[in-house]
């Protein structure tokens, strides 16, 4: 055995499957064009290798460096956020958000109809904190998710208000009015939906602190960590380093759809999304899952609390229901058998209704693909980053669990 799989009781050898799958399954067919993986265990870095190309059109080999489009594992970290806030005493999870949003205490919900034939019911409670972190609260995309476009008569209305839309300028309370005007499309707690939910824990981390959200974040979170490529846009010295993002056409071709020269991602948004707008390197989301492993705490930096930190990935839904019991709606970042939510994580609830390897681990992915989860039973990590829209195209994590738990040694 050498001395790195002593250290994190990973057979190297057989972590040298996940190059060979990549390759053979991903690179060699471009399915994909490139992407990066890192696996952690015990505290050291087991695997870590690039894969392909960054930008196909200017034939750019993958770099190390490179800078990703992290869209929704922008929502794990937006959530650590707003539970800093949480062990300041600022909220209870039970709390109601109108406490800090006024005009949240005038919610309906949706019964039937659209338009000017929309039928409304008051809700049976109020959306409350665990709500918003657990995407129980009623809210929904509002239309905006990729490939998916408006799915309810609700949809409509986000869009005539434009909430959330493209070039947004409106200030994070503007947001949270706006979201008081919607119907909700389902009673809070009882159902599960992804939906705009953490942006408005981004919003409530401004208002709760009186920050600026992109503030706090870099004050609270990046610094301390040590992520100093991430941020809500890709800085003009770091312009070489940022990834072309792609599609799958129908002819199963890869298509740019973001370049990485002309990109929204190259100047500082009006709006700050906490649900998907910070883009950053393999290294940087390495650092924020090493501090999830290690309760909360990196380089004698503390984030959160422990037990805080434990709280978050344990399964909040409903009688301690699964996805396939909850959720609303055809889009998500996860597949929902055996899978439980808790406070801005996904978690694996059973190998058996999973069909994965490992349990007890918790995780979420983006819109292009990315991915990363946390194992607080094998003290392990992995992030995979990845440029191809919409996730869900291939089952990355399945895959790379497989092999990874199969390495297993110690």
């Amino acid at each position: 055995m050498d001395a790195q799989s002593q250290w994190t009781g990973l057979d190297a050898s057989r972590l040298e499957r996940i190059g060979d799958h990549i390759e053979r399954n991903y690179i060699g067919p471009q399915k994909i064009a490139g992407c990066q993986v890192l696996v952690a265990r015990r505290g050291h870095q087991a695997y870590l290798k690039s894969f392909g190309s960054m930008d196909l059109e200017r034939g750019k080999a993958m770099a190390d460096d490179a800078i990703f489009r992290i869209y929704s594992m922008t929502k794990p970290i937006t959530s650590v956020a707003l539970m800093m806030l949480y062990e300041k005493g600022y909220f209870q999870l039970n709390d109601p958000v109108s406490r800090y949003v006024p005009s949240w205490k005038n919610h309906r919900v949706w019964v039937s109809g659209e338009g000017d034939d929309t039928v409304t019911e008051a809700p049976r409670r109020a959306v409350t904190f665990r709500d918003v972190l657990c995407h129980t609260a009623g809210l929904t995309y509002g239309g905006g998710l990729p490939g998916v476009g408006v799915q309810h008569p609700i949809d409509h209305i986000y869009k005539g208000l434009k909430i959330r839309s493209a070039g947004s300028k409106d200030t994070m309370m503007e947001f949270l009015d706006k979201l008081g005007q919607v119907p909700l499309r389902y009673h809070p707690g009882e159902q599960w939906m992804y939906s705009l939910a953490t942006d408005v824990c981004g919003a409530l981390v401004e208002v709760i602190s009186g920050k600026p959200f992109a503030q706090f974040l870099s004050e609270e979170i990046f610094q301390p960590l040590g992520m100093t490529d991430t941020a809500f846009f890709v800085a003009p010295d770091k312009a070489d380093r940022f990834c072309a993002n792609y599609q799958r056409g129908a002819d199963k071709k890869l298509k740019l759809i973001d370049d990485p020269a002309t990109s929204a991602f190259m100047s500082e948004p009006g709006f700050k999304s906490g649900g998907g707008g910070l883009t950053g390197t393999i290294a940087d989301y390495g650092r924020f899952c090493d501090m999830l492993r290690r309760g909360g705490e990196l380089d004698g930096h503390r984030i959160l609390g422990p037990r805080t930190l434990e709280m978050m990935h344990m399964n909040h839904l409903a009688g301690g229901k699964d996805l396939v019991q909850m959720a609303l709606g055809s889009f998500s970042e996860t597949a929902n058998e055996g899978v439980g939510f808790g406070l801005g994580f996904a978690s694996t609830m059973g190998q058996v209704e999973t069909g994965a390897l490992g349990v007890g681990d918790y995780y979420w992915g983006g819109a292009a693909s990315t991915i990363f989860w946390v194992d607080p039973k094998e003290d392990l990590y992995l992030v995979f980053m990845t440029q191809l829209m919409p996730s869900g195209t291939f089952n990355f994590r399945g895959q790379l669990k497989s092999i990874i738990y199969s390495s297993i040694i110690d």
